[in-house]
């Protein structure tokens, strides 16, 4: 992959991102269509890889669905299709979309190899293709994700800055994700870039399917095979795993839980940070993730140009040089749990403060 953008660089790019949305949502050529004079009624066909991580449905699906709308003054339709985790059904979906003739594809892959095949079956179609969240492999068009590495970086310095002088103490335990997940390498390549040299990486793990259950029989291996009392600190590489690793951490019966990273601020990993059971998490801006999914897809159905929404290259290990834009994550802790996800209007503070947490919310001011 190319050098990413420093996070300053980053932030000021996203900005710009939001300004050309604004500026082709509210453009219109003579005969008052949107964009550049190609504001047909277009059909975005919209694959997400699964359901038990809540932002898909909860925040990319929907927010997609309105960039297109806004974009296409009401003429885009989006057609969706969940996976549940299984590459050959995401396989399948992308077949069923080319027959529907969608204009475009948005694809975040369930297994980013396992669905090069049925991207260039798109393309062979005349199909464009935006790659979303994961870097799907074959000839994709265009790519929007968050600057993977980064947030690894981001969760590896968090975890040192919570450990503090027991980071030589006693051994980590590194959670990380799924192979078949192209992020799940950036997120462990960051995070060791890190932690290396500074942790004792006692276990480590490629945790199958990212799921929390997984998570939690990984968490309780670790714990037989080093000793609760050696595990100082675990890196999870999103907020699922870091649910089954604290209740495998609990199950051990472990009085003070050590610090535990996550990322998606998912609502469950931001009540157990308002709780004190879990360290933080990442939080990913998804408003500007799926504008800029939104955008390129729409350009790319019309014939536009997107010169004007990258922010870099990508690589893939079969496609160079691929336009993309990457978007920084946000260390989300006690401390600023306000300042992101309630003044983002992610949740609201009753959502969060439900009865079970009411008393931790008062004692760090959010109410």
């Amino acid at each position: 992959m190319n050098a990413h953008l420093g996070r300053a660089t980053a932030v000021v790019a996203v900005s710009a991102i939001t300004l050309t949305l604004t500026a082709c949502g509210g453009a219109e050529d003579a005969d008052g269509r949107p964009g550049s004079g190609k504001g047909h009624a277009i059909k975005v066909g919209l694959l997400l890889p699964e359901n038990q991580t809540a932002r898909y449905e909860k925040f990319d699906k929907p927010l997609i669905e309105k960039e297109v709308a806004a974009l296409t003054r009401g003429k885009g339709e989006v057609v969706y299709a969940n996976a549940k985790q299984d590459a050959a059904t995401q396989n399948s979906q992308v077949d069923t979309m080319i027959t529907n003739k969608v204009d475009v594809l948005i694809i975040d892959a369930v297994d980013a190899k396992a669905i090069a095949g049925a991207v260039k079956r798109a393309k062979d179609a005349g199909i464009p293709v935006v790659a979303y969240d994961r870097l799907a492999e074959g000839p994709i068009d265009a790519y929007t994700s968050f600057d993977n590495e980064d947030v690894g970086k981001v969760q590896g310095k968090a975890l040192l800055d919570a450990l503090g002088d027991k980071a030589k103490d006693g051994q980590i335990v590194m959670m990380n994700g799924s192979v078949t997940d192209p992020n799940a390498k950036l997120f462990k390549s960051g995070a060791h870039f890190v932690l290396d040299g500074k942790v004792n990486i006692g276990k480590e793990y490629d945790t199958v399917e990212w799921k929390p259950e997984n998570a939690n029989t990984n968490m309780a291996a670790a714990l037989s095979a080093l000793g609760k009392s050696k595990i100082v600190g675990v890196y999870s590489a999103n907020d699922g795993m870091a649910g089954g690793i604290i209740t495998a951490l609990k199950a051990a019966g472990l009085s003070t839980l050590p610090p535990v990273t996550g990322q998606d601020a998912e609502l469950a990993g931001v009540q157990r940070i308002v709780a004190g059971e879990q360290f933080m998490t990442v939080y990913k801006p998804y408003a500007p993730e799926a504008a800029a999914a939104a955008e390129m897809a729409v350009a790319l159905a019309q014939g536009e140009k997107i010169d004007g929404v990258i922010n870099q290259m990508v690589d893939s290990p079969t496609t160079k040089g691929v336009p993309s834009v990457l978007i920084p994550g946000v260390a989300l802790t006690k401390a600023n749990v306000k300042s992101t996800v309630v003044d983002d209007g992610v949740y609201t503070v009753d959502e969060i403060c439900t009865d079970k947490y009411r008393a931790a919310c008062e004692e760090i001011g959010l109410k």
